[in-house]
C-alpha cells in the first residue's frame, strides 16, 4: 500500500435534465459540503481513526481539496457538460482523483467523458443506480437527460459495454433499454441479487467483470440506496440497498477507481439531511479508502 493519492471535491449544481422525477439536486453540493465539514475535522496529523477496524489510517493532511463548483450554464446543457468534463480532466491530469457531487444523473456522461479524455486505454464504468439510464432519445426527454447518461457514455470510443457493470437496478424499465443491454452484453446485478449475496460478494463480481479495463469510473446515483435510508433522491424506488451496504461497497471499490460521481441527491426531498449526510460519508469514505491504492 502507498498513501499518495489525493482527491478533489467538485460540485455540479445542475438539474436541468431532471425531466422525470423531481428537480432539486442543484442544491446538493452545498448541503453535502455542510454535512462533510465535521467529518473532515477528524483528520489529525495526517491520520484518521477507523472504528470498524480499530486502527488508524494514514491519509495525509490534504486528503480532500474542495475545488468549488463547476461553471453551470442553466439553459445550456452541453456547455455545462463541457465544463464538467474539463474539471474532471484537470484533476486527473494533476495526478488527483476527482469526486464530483451532482446534480442530476445526466452528469454521468460528462464525467465519463472527462475520464475518457484524461486517461488512455480502456475505461470501465461501475454504475450504481436503480435505473438503467440507457434511453437513446425521446420526444419527452431528448438525448441528454438523466435517462440517457449511460447510453451516451457507451458511445465514447474506449468505453465498451463489456468493461462496464450496472449495480442495484430494480423493478421496471423500458423494453428498448433491455434490448440494448442484451444486444451489447452489458451486465447488471439487480438490487435483489445484491441484497441476496451481500456487499463483499457483489464487489468480487464487479471487479471480475471490469478486470480488463485499464481505468475505472464509479458512478453512484443515490437512488441505488433504498428510500428508507436516502429519502432525498430524484426518485423513490423501494427495494434498494442500505446505507451501510453502500458504504461498504464504495470502500472496497475506491482503491480501484480513477474518479467518482455522486448524483441525484435532492435536499428538497430530504429528511433532516439524512441523504446529504450519506453522500458526504460516501465521498469521504471513497477518499479515505481510495488513498490506500492497490
Amino acid at each position: 500500500m502507498n498513501n499518495t493519492r489525493q482527491f478533489d471535491l467538485w460540485g455540479i449544481p445542475f438539474d436541468g435534465e431532471s425531466t422525470l422525477g423531481w428537480p432539486g439536486s442543484r442544491y446538493a453540493p452545498d448541503r453535502v459540503r455542510a454535512c462533510a465539514r465535521w467529518i473532515n475535522m477528524r483528520i489529525q496529523q495526517g491520520k484518521v481513526y477507523c472504528l470498524e477496524t480499530d486502527s488508524e489510517i494514514a491519509v495525509g493532511d490534504q486528503l480532500l481539496t474542495d475545488r468549488g463548483d463547476v461553471k453551470v450554464i442553466p439553459n445550456d446543457t452541453l456547455k455545462t457538460f463541457a465544463a464538467t468534463s474539463s474539471a474532471v480532466k484537470s484533476s486527473i491530469q494533476q495526478g488527483r482523483v476527482p469526486i464530483m457531487i451532482g446534480g442530476d444523473d445526466s452528469l454521468l456522461f460528462p464525467v465519463a467523458q472527462g475520464v475518457h479524455e484524461a486517461l488512455s486505454g480502456r475505461i470501465g464504468i461501475i454504475h450504481f443506480d436503480s435505473h438503467l439510464d440507457l434511453m437513446d432519445e425521446s420526444e419527452l426527454q431528448g438525448r441528454h437527460s438523466q435517462s440517457s447518461g449511460m447510453r451516451r457514455s457507451l458511445e465514447l470510443a474506449r468505453i465498451a459495454p463489456t468493461d462496464c457493470i450496472q449495480v442495484c437496478e430494480r423493478h421496471f424499465n423500458f423494453p428498448a433499454s433491455g434490448k440494448f443491454k442484451h444486444d451489447n452484453d452489458l451486465m447488471h446485478l439487480s438490487a435483489r441479487e445484491v441484497l441476496k449475496i451481500g456487499a463483499e460478494a457483489t464487489v468480487a463480481r464487479i471487479l471480475a467483470r471490469v478486470k480488463q479495463a485499464d481505468h475505472l469510473f464509479l458512478s453512484f446515483d443515490i437512488d441505488s440506496v433504498d428510500p428508507a435510508y436516502a429519502p432525498g433522491a430524484g426518485a423513490h424506488e423501494p427495494g434498494g440497498i442500505s446505507s451501510d451496504q453502500a458504504l461498504q461497497m464504495v470502500e472496497m471499490l475506491a482503491p480501484h477507481c480513477a474518479a467518482m460521481a455522486i448524483t441525484e441527491v435532492n435536499p428538497t426531498k430530504d429528511v433532516g439531511d439524512m441523504t446529504s449526510t450519506l453522500a458526504a460519508y460516501l465521498a469521504f469514505s471513497f477518499a479515505v479508502y481510495g488513498s490506500q491504492q492497490q
